[in-house]
């Protein structure tokens, strides 16, 4: 895989005495985050749709999208003090879904539609985001792929910004797909009415148990108990996941059907 797509030198500026080439590198990473935020952006405006509420979907997903950067990125330099801040490597996945939900919460309160119902409505353009934004890592080779294989499917990443020879597994398509069957069962799951919150708590169950399965077959360092960061960031997600569904049944605040008001939903902010 290739990290930077090179591009000609298309033409040069002069401007005060100097010349300014615009060409050059362009990251895959970024590219295919960009796409990532693009199909997030789409489940999230369907659901907009047919929960027939007004709301801009595109700035909702791009101030999501920069506050989980930000985050996931301050979480890394935290965990890993050595490496620098404005490094193109290292985002922690844990830091980026914190600060990603805290957004969205700021995001309801704006739209009044409610914290928790941004959530749910979220949940499954979150899970559709995710996996999508995992090609980025494929495509540059950043480390995030698996243990050595001898599965017909493993790959080497020789060119990546983290090279390897070995035939490894090729966790970031793995994530792909679980991320796609985890947006498939909250867009399915979101059709019914369930309580607010419960989507929410489901999305953390299920992405949490996800990335700690992967995390058997990552290169990541373990750190205890023989598991790594992100395991034990993961349980954390299913617990607090667990708990906000047992709290979304026992106090039933609002509904997520289709065209449940908005007003009962705003008792949840």
């Amino acid at each position: 895989m290739y990290p930077f797509i090179h591009i000609p030198t298309l033409f040069t500026l002069h401007l005060f005495g100097r010349s300014i080439a615009v060409g050059g590198e362009l990251g895959t990473f970024g590219l295919m985050l960009w796409l990532a935020a693009v199909c997030a952006c789409w489940v999230l405006q369907q659901n907009f749709n047919r929960w027939k509420i007004d709301a801009d979907s595109i700035g909702i997903v791009a101030i999501v999208t920069v506050a989980g950067i930000v985050g996931a990125k301050l979480w890394h330099v935290m965990d890993t003090p050595g490496d620098a801040l404005f490094d193109r490597q290292g985002f922690a996945w844990f830091g980026g879904l914190l600060v990603g939900i805290l957004a969205l919460m700021w995001q309801g309160r704006v739209y009044k539609t409610g914290s928790l119902r941004m959530l749910d409505l979220a949940a499954p353009a979150a899970a559709v985001g995710y996996g999508m934004g995992r090609l980025g890592c494929l495509t540059s080779g950043d480390g995030d792929y698996g243990i050595k294989t001898s599965l017909p499917w493993g790959m080497s990443f020789p060119h990546g910004l983290v090279p390897t020879n070995d035939r490894v597994h090729p966790t970031p398509i793995y994530e792909l797909i679980v991320g796609l069957l985890i947006g498939l069962i909250l867009w399915r799951r979101g059709a019914k009415k369930t309580p607010l919150g419960q989507l929410t708590g489901e999305y953390l169950i299920l992405s949490g148990v996800a990335r700690f399965l992967v995390e058997f077959i990552r290169i990541n360092p373990r750190v205890l108990w023989g598991m790594s960061n992100a395991q034990l960031a993961s349980i954390g997600s299913v617990v607090a996941g667990i708990a906000l569904v047992a709290w979304a049944k026992s106090h039933r605040v609002g509904s997520n059907a289709p065209h449940a008001e908005v007003a009962t939903a705003s008792h949840s902010s």
